[in-house]
């Protein structure tokens, strides 16, 4: 056991360099006017804050201070983040859809979505964190480029000595079914929330589940920053702002697809839900992402195809938001004719993935989702490939892509050789969710839909 020293020393309590490199980006991304701060963020990420505790003071009152500054003048986005504001520069658009769907159909999407999200995941787990080119020369020097089957870990010896491969990882020789990951334990959380509150749950039933039934290591970025302020007695919405540079990262956009489930037909409820989520952790964009893919699940079945899922969940974010902005900007690229390749292409020179910031940001991802949903060509295999294939968090956009396709094109969709691995079974870090099958989840979710229907 370390020393109290080294306990408090520990990464998730401390802000380093990175971490205040990325609050100034955030700062500028919000449209805040910097030039009063810039010296002290200069002089700062000088220092070496992790070997100095004494230094997080500085740290603290720099972010305090950068929470207060004023907007620029000629910022242009609306980008508010409570749900009232939010609602009011909203677009028009679709908010109910009363489908001709069965009870045997809407259970068979909402599995078939179970069931994508936990592929999707699987497929870009092991290599979550690896930038394009060692991505792409990996997949390349096994023959498995373009992707189009889980990833392995076994090859030549020198493949695997040149990559440095930890075996410990989530490659599909080495896992007996979908394992632990945040992405799929948030989804697991939304069930157990909405079980135990009802549709009335609230952003602080929310926080206090998180305390009770979540490990605090298993939460990342702003997730772990939130749930550090819930320990301190901050309570949402001002655990989301209160010294949180990853305000706007994808962590919340993860958490949507349960929401989607549950109030499937019902976008609006389904961003709603998805609002009162996103709200502990997250602000502006980081909130949208969730609401635009929890709007996106519940309208799937619905719509006509992958453009008009886009547009569906657009109209429950402001119109005038750079989530809205960057996936529009996806849908041009594909009515100009860009092949796939070329929208890849397009978007590692637009988003630096070298950055921690781009490369873990809810609008590059946002746009990831988009690119694959668009380019997939409503093929299951092709979808999830795509959106994996081209960077950035892959596990996450892998996992979307995959419950959305499901939501709307059922289990039947969804080959065997992706379905087959998962052996029916989802390992999370949930309390009284540790290990379940996939199909009881899917049952059980179905009937918490059908009681929030009023069935």
């Amino acid at each position: 056991m370390g020393t109290v020293g080294e306990i408090v020393k520990h990464s998730w309590l401390h802000f380093n360099q990175q971490d205040l490199q990325t609050e100034r980006q955030q700062c500028l991304d919000e449209g805040k006017d910097l030039s009063s701060l810039e010296t002290e963020f200069a002089e700062l990420q000088s220092l070496d804050l992790e070997s100095d505790p004494s230094l997080q003071s500085r740290v603290h009152a720099l972010m305090d201070r950068a929470e207060e500054l004023p907007m620029r003048e000629d910022y242009s986005y609306e980008e508010p983040s409570d749900l009232v504001s939010i609602r009011a520069l909203r677009p028009d658009g679709p908010r109910r859809f009363d489908g001709p769907l069965t009870e045997l159909e809407i259970f068979d999407r909402i599995h078939a979505a179970w069931v994508g999200r936990c592929a999707g995941n699987l497929l870009g787990k092991p290599i979550e964190t690896w930038r394009s080119e060692k991505i792409w020369s990996y997949l390349k020097d096994l023959g498995q480029f373009p992707l189009s089957a889980y990833i392995a870990s076994e090859g030549p010896d020198e493949v695997l000595a040149k990559y440095e491969l930890d075996r410990g990882e989530a490659f599909i020789d080495r896992v007996p079914h979908a394992v632990e990951d945040d992405d799929l334990n948030y989804t697991v959380s939304g069930l157990a929330i909405l079980k135990k509150r009802g549709s009335g749950f609230t952003p602080n039933d929310v926080a206090q589940f998180w305390l009770e039934n979540i490990p605090a290591m298993r939460t990342y970025t702003a997730e772990r920053v939130a749930y550090r302020n819930f320990m301190e007695g901050i309570d949402p919405p001002r655990s989301a702002s209160y010294r949180n540079p990853y305000r706007e990262w994808i962590g919340a956009q993860i958490r949507a697809d349960f929401w989607g489930y549950a109030a499937l037909g019902n976008p609006e409820l389904a961003a709603e839900y998805a609002w009162r989520d996103a709200s502990i952790s997250h602000v502006k964009n980081g909130i949208y992402g969730e609401m635009w893919v929890a709007a996106m699940i519940a309208s799937a079945p619905f719509v006509s195809g992958a453009r008009e899922v886009l547009q569906t969940g657009l109209a429950e974010v402001p119109v005038n938001c750079r989530l809205a902005s960057r996936v529009r900007e996806i849908v041009e690229w594909k009515e100009e004719g860009l092949g796939y390749d070329e929208a890849v292409g397009r978007l590692h020179e637009r988003c630096d993935e070298h950055s921690f910031h781009d490369w873990c940001h809810t609008l590059t991802n946002a746009q990831v989702v988009a690119v694959g949903l668009l380019w997939g060509e409503d093929q299951f295999e092709s979808s999830i490939c795509k959106a994996v294939q081209a960077c950035f968090d892959t596990d996450c956009n892998g996992a979307t892509v995959g419950s959305i396709h499901g939501m709307r094109h059922g289990l039947a969709s969804i080959p065997d050789k992706w379905s087959g691995p998962l052996n029916d079974r989802l390992e999370t870090a949930v309390m009284g969710y540790l290990l379940k099958p996939i199909s009881e989840l899917a049952k059980e979710t179905f009937e918490t839909y059908r009681s929030l229907r009023g069935d």
